[in-house]
């Protein structure tokens, strides 16, 4: 199946608008934003599919024109079925000056021989500020499904002025390669990735922020670097999706509060 949702935002007044949504079967997008006279338009994408079948070709587009603020969220956990050949994401952002991209999408689970793969590119104008995140799980524990996908590949481009600033290639192939030897995933079962990039911020003080906020959590291990431009690179190993899910909704949430806005639906 192809399946296409495209997301254009505007701006009136000072408040963020859904000037258009294009969506196929079996997308929906809702609009569950509180304040509507609020500066941030909060969106959830919905899906009436299980989740990604063999040969699904799925593209989804975002468009932020100057001065718009989307927080993008998901329904659910991602599930990945079995399949007999594979599975594609597109996943595009484009956001003009001044304007703010939140996505931090449920993690995603694949099932037994499935395999997939998923192409994100983002483009930054001046003044963006972006927090972008995934996470990979090993598949269904309890139905003792642990690294049993084929393939799993997600390739993330980052342009800010339409200069490369930031390429992430995550390649799990369990068949080919030992997911637990050095250098590896080391006996954790799962991984996630944070990505912030906001102009003229303070990175060393926030890694430090940041590490001061995880500094209780258990069952855990995670790196952050700076990245070349203004921004930072979360990287985390865990056990446990929800705590992973919920460890990065809570970076994401503290981020947004430094620079004035609120995300209620995290509190």
């Amino acid at each position: 199946m192809k399946a296409t949702l495209n997301i254009h935002a505007g701006l009136r007044q000072k408040s963020t608008i859904l000037k258009s949504v294009f969506a196929t079967t079996p997308y929906k997008l809702a609009n569950i934003t509180e304040d509507k006279q609020g500066q941030v338009l909060e969106l959830m994408i919905m899906s009436n599919s299980p989740g990604i079948l063999d040969g699904d070709q799925h593209a989804v587009q975002v468009e932020l024109e100057a001065g718009t603020n989307i927080r993008l969220h998901t329904q659910s956990y991602q599930r990945l079925f079995n399949m007999q050949k594979s599975a594609s994401l597109s996943f595009s952002v484009n956001m003009a000056a001044n304007s703010s991209f939140f996505y931090l999408p449920h993690p995603t689970v694949p099932h037994k021989a499935s395999s997939f793969s998923i192409t994100n590119n983002i483009r930054l104008a001046e003044n963006c500020t972006l927090v972008f995140g995934e996470i990979i799980t090993c598949g269904r524990k309890l139905n003792g499904e642990v690294f049993s996908f084929t393939k799993y590949t997600c390739q993330t481009q980052i342009f800010l002025h339409e200069k490369l600033v930031i390429k992430e290639n995550l390649r799990l192939e369990p068949a080919a390669v030992n997911i637990y030897a050095v250098g590896q995933l080391e006996g954790f079962t799962h991984q996630a990735t944070l990505i912030y990039l906001r102009e003229r911020s303070n990175i060393p003080a926030l890694i430090l922020q940041i590490s001061e906020l995880l500094l209780h959590e258990k069952g855990i291990v995670f790196g952050i670097s700076e990245a070349p431009v203004s921004g930072l690179v979360c990287r985390f190993l865990g056990l446990k999706a929800e705590q992973l899910h919920d460890c990065l909704k809570r970076i994401g949430e503290f981020l947004f509060q430094i620079q004035g806005v609120k995300t209620d639906i995290y509190a």
